[in-house]
């Protein structure tokens, strides 16, 4: 495990993690963002990708599991990303369809932030967000992460228009 809130438990994540992984990732409601197909090699590459990142950063997306459950409900945690000309830590999050609007995405994001304060010490955190994703502006907003800046992303299909969103370790959340 590598961080706890109140309902959500944020572990690693591995090969054994393909059935959950897969259903966010073949999901176009879920994955309208990244405009993209995702097939079963494209889902190893991306447990892969994180396994690498874990070693390489000590952290990555790690798989979202609900406590009173056991069920893996998303993923969410800090990556680094390129940004211009530099790579900045994101936090990111990702929820199955069905586990939608319960809240989840937000504690997630709140205690990926803290972790990335308390834990890594780090002085300023960012969410990168397609600028017509409106539901992640909201977790965004809910961390107390504010408009920065606004850029073209590059994924599979080209330029996407995003938004950067960031907070700093001494910014103080809403009332």
């Amino acid at each position: 495990m590598i961080l706890e809130t109140e309902r959500l438990l944020l572990r690693e994540m591995d090969y054994d993690d393909f059935g959950d992984i897969a259903e966010m990732l073949k999901n176009p409601k879920v994955m309208y963002a990244y405009e993209h197909s995702f097939s079963d090699d494209d889902i190893y590459a991306w447990i892969e990708r994180q396994m690498k990142r874990y070693k390489e950063y000590g952290f990555g997306l790690w798989a979202m599991v609900l406590k009173s459950t056991g069920d893996v409900v998303g993923q969410a945690g800090i990556t680094m990303q390129h940004y211009k000309d530099s790579e900045i830590p994101e936090i990111g999050y990702l929820l199955k369809e069905r586990f939608w609007h319960h809240g989840y995405a937000v504690e997630a994001a709140f205690g990926c932030r803290e972790y990335a304060f308390n834990v890594l010490g780090l002085r300023k955190v960012y969410s990168i967000i397609k600028t017509d994703n409106e539901p992640s502006m909201k977790v965004a907003a809910s961390i107390g992460m504010r408009l920065e800046d606004s850029f073209t992303a590059y994924y599979y299909n080209g330029g996407v228009p995003h938004y950067l969103f960031s907070v700093e370790s001494s910014g103080k959340l809403p009332c």
